[in-house]
């Protein structure tokens, strides 16, 4: 007797991703043959692998079956991409992608390879076996490699095009030991230095307990401290890199979390620089006025002991610097006359909430 043949929607999806990956491999071997055009080619095919899903081939991906490829089970997309159907698809048929992962290995030493085996071969690395544990530790380095790139994608344009590869990695590898133990124990340790710098961009800061319980041992753990501590130390050096001030004004929002955190005091006095370094004008950092009163916020927030003394100093050390005055006199000339308007509204507001039942008496 014959085999029952799939739903046509699902005969549909298959032969639309086929044709998606012979366009992949077409271009990994132009990339390959041509060593004056790789870069190019690598860069377009990453792009094209990170573009949106449109409307038609999304209906031809999806279908109407209840068992059509689903970009992200836990609905926590906002947007469907070609790389989250094309992921789930080369861990339910991996023959299909194997072709594609031997050029991605050919052209690893290139920009954006690791970028697209990340996208393409995140879902794929937890299902696959493999024997090796060499090859394992490879493609685990490529994949944290890889997915750092493309979050820091997501930071310069402050966008979240790449947040379900994130949300894969942190709620279904790192909370999850039954994959996270598949991959190499250093593999795990950067794996978690990465989620670290990123939890935060990401809004996920509900997961921070879990986080911080999975967190694997580090060998210098007697010399830097526990899991908190190396969570901090990561996220205070990813605070220092960022340039975009959104992207700052988010972290600085979102860090008030690690209130209550236990932190040795090497760490604490970290964050503390950290953020102090926000709350100055000029040299290094060159803070916008919106980013050192954030600065200024989460530093008061995290650390209230002492806050008047910081705020008397800063004051000094702006007393040095001559060329701010201007700015900050107007500054403060604006905000007490817009506290005096504000004030004066709420009493004209309130007197007139106490008047009005006077009157209708």
């Amino acid at each position: 007797m014959s085999e029952t043949a799939p739903p046509p929607s699902s005969t549909r999806s298959c032969a639309y991703l086929d044709a998606l990956t012979l366009e992949i491999e077409k271009k990994l071997q132009r990339a390959l043959a041509s060593s004056s055009q790789r870069l190019n080619l690598l860069q377009e095919l990453f792009a094209d692998i990170a573009l949106e899903v449109d409307e038609r081939a999304k209906d031809i991906i999806l279908g109407r079956e209840e068992d059509a490829i689903s970009p992200d089970k836990d609905g926590s997309a906002t947007e469907l991409c070609f790389y989250n159907v094309l992921a789930d698809y080369y861990v339910e048929a991996p023959e299909s992608g194997k072709r594609i992962l031997d050029l991605i290995v050919l052209l690893w030493s290139q920009s954006f390879a690791s970028h697209i085996f990340a996208l393409l071969f995140h879902k794929w690395l937890f299902d696959a076996q493999l024997d090796s544990n060499e090859v394992l530790l490879r493609y685990s380095s490529a994949l944290v490699q890889g997915a750092t790139n493309v979050f820091w994608i997501d930071i310069q344009t402050n966008t979240r095009r790449f947040q379900t590869l994130f949300h894969y990695l942190l709620n279904e590898v790192a909370l999850e030991p039954s994959r996270l133990n598949k991959i190499p124990v250093q593999a795990q340790r950067d794996l978690f230095l990465l989620l670290s710098r990123f939890i935060l961009f990401y809004n996920l800061v509900d997961k921070l307990e879990g986080f911080l319980d999975q967190f694997p041992v580090f060998p210098n753990a007697f010399l830097v401290g526990g899991p908190a501590d190396f969570f901090v130390i990561e996220l205070a050096d990813q605070i220092q890199k960022l340039k975009v001030e959104p992207v700052l004004l988010h972290y600085l929002s979102e860090i008030k979390v690690l209130q209550g955190l236990e932190l040795r005091m090497t760490t604490s006095t970290r964050l503390k620089a950290c953020l102090y370094s926000f709350t100055s004008p000029g040299g290094p950092m060159y803070p916008t006025r919106a980013v050192r009163h954030a600065a200024w916020d989460a530093l008061d927030f995290l650390f209230p002991v002492g806050q008047y003394p910081r705020h008397v100093i800063s004051l000094f050390f702006r007393l040095l610097y001559p060329w701010y005055w201007p700015s900050s006199c107007w500054n403060f000339i604006v905000s007490c006359i817009k506290a005096v308007f504000f004030s004066l509204l709420r009493l004209v507001f309130s007197s007139w909430d106490k008047l009005k039942p006077t009157k209708e008496h």
